[in-house]
């Protein structure tokens, strides 16, 4: 029987500009076979419905996706008034119709109490875990879904487009956990009606923008590894917001075996975190006591 070929050390980051229709799952499976890498992760789910945005880790960037996953996230989306949906987007059966059609000053008026720390309810169709089971398999088998509110922040959420009166589309940008679908179905009820997102697009998660995103037809196009390199962002993007500290080759050492590094002199804050470079060369992430760094995540590179 023939040993899996391991696949090939490449190391950072691939801004994805994820289209319609693919999951996130199965897009991470194409890139990582397209740049035949050991090892692949993503920085928060997109929808197969949904577009844009779908930062994926490769080699050593996969210890730096908590980073991505924690940060700030921003969507254009259009809600469609008059009909819910199973699923809250296109994809689910109609459960409910209304022929309310609220008015932009409605709209504008109903936005503020939907942004800052709120609660909302996660959506039955989503990635959550019940009892260990995923959330949308105890939807599709039509068992009931006992989900909690839970606390989300939504920093900016803004009416930018009104096509029609059965449409509205906005910008959004928000914390780590917030269900855009679950925005849609509860502005519109607060608005006397029902509605579901007929339309996503993610712009921007964490340091990744739509504008260095690339689509999955260019990164094909490419075809060969020298050209793919090029296409990747360095593993230390995803820590941009994190303090760097430049240390000797030998302090480096010392973290690359786990060891702490002793400062005798502008030692960062204890508790700080701290990405130590020696070089132009990302280290490690560590964690300051007042008087030494301690690794919290080595890299290999």
């Amino acid at each position: 029987m023939s040993r899996r070929k391991a696949g090939a050390k490449i190391d950072g980051w691939v801004i994805l500009d994820k289209p319609v229709g693919l999951g996130s799952t199965p897009a991470v499976a194409r890139v990582r076979r397209l740049f035949g890498a050991a090892k692949a992760g993503h920085g928060g789910t997109l929808d197969p419905l949904a577009s844009g945005v779908l930062p994926i880790a490769l080699g050593e960037a996969t210890k730096t996706v908590p980073f991505v996953m924690d940060g700030r996230k921003a969507y254009r989306f259009t809600l469609r008034f008059g009909e819910a949906r199973s699923t809250e987007d296109a994809e689910g059966e109609v459960t409910a119709v209304s022929d309310v059609r609220p008015d932009d000053a409605a709209i504008r008026a109903a936005l503020p109490a939907f942004t800052g720390d709120i609660e909302q309810m996660p959506p039955a169709f989503s990635a959550l875990k019940i009892d260990g089971k995923r959330a949308y398999d105890l939807a599709r088998a039509g068992q009931a879904v006992d989900l909690k509110a839970r606390p989300v922040r939504i920093d900016r959420l803004e009416l930018v487009a009104r096509p029609d009166p059965d449409h509205a589309d906005f910008v959004v940008e928000c914390g780590k956990g917030t269900y855009i679908r679950s925005l849609g179905r509860d502005l519109a009820q607060a608005l006397g009606t029902v509605g579901h997102l007929s339309a996503l697009r993610r712009t921007a998660a964490g340091p990744f923008g739509e504008a260095a995103a690339i689509s999955l037809s260019k990164l094909e196009a490419l075809g060969h590894i020298p050209a793919l390199l090029g296409a990747l962002a360095p593993v230390a993007t995803a820590l941009d917001d994190i303090p760097a500290l430049a240390l000797t080759e030998a302090q480096a050492d010392r973290l690359r075996q786990g060891q702490p590094v002793l400062l005798t002199r502008d030692a960062p804050p204890s508790g700080a975190l701290v990405r130590a470079e020696s070089g132009s060369r990302l280290v490690a992430l560590v964690r300051s006591d007042g008087a030494a760094l301690r690794p919290v995540r080595v890299f290999n590179l």
